[in-house]
């Protein structure tokens, strides 16, 4: 049985431990996305801002973890279904690196849309890398559907991410 819950200050060793063992995983699966500062620098914000979510199992240990955010500064590069419709922005979200193939990613994706549902959203929406493969099948495989366009995120002048945004209607 799982259960979703805020996070608080002190889950910040667990959730930062966790958030390290699945870094290791995507460099060894040839996926260099997250790194030591991201996400595990923007979690304490997160915390503080009663926006970080986790998924947690009957011994309150955490299998996974997403922050809900009310914007997101891609939202204006791509074409949404609905521009104006409120929506929730997905982002941070980690599945333990203990649990793979267990649903937790789709266990995590209904309990998003769920509260996004309860803060009266019409849309859940998220930016992911156009690498990241793997997260990408899950979020067509929960029902989300790719928006036009692209977000190109500068993050020094070495480094471009191309991001796609996807979303559900709630």
């Amino acid at each position: 049985m799982m259960n979703l819950r805020l996070a608080t200050p002190d889950d910040l060793p667990k959730l930062k431990t966790m958030y390290r063992q699945i870094i290791a995983s995507m460099h060894q699966k040839g996926l260099p996305i997250w790194d030591e500062f991201y996400p595990c620098e923007f979690f304490a914000c997160d915390i503080e801002k009663h926006r970080l979510h986790l998924l947690v199992d009957c011994t309150d240990t955490i299998v996974a973890a997403f922050a809900l955010c009310e914007s997101n500064s891609g939202e204006p590069y791509v074409t949404w279904e609905n521009r104006h419709g409120k929506a929730f922005y997905l982002e941070r979200l980690g599945v333990s690196a203990v649990y793979p193939r267990h649903g937790l990613g789709s266990k995590a994706l209904q309990a998003a849309m769920a509260l996004a549902k309860q803060n009266n959203a019409d849309y859940l929406r998220l930016f992911v890398l156009d690498i990241n493969t793997p997260a990408i099948n899950l979020y067509c495989k929960n029902g989300f559907r790719q928006a036009g366009g692209v977000y190109e995120e500068r993050i020094d002048e070495d480094l471009t991410l191309r991001e796609y945004g996807f979303e559900i209607a709630l």
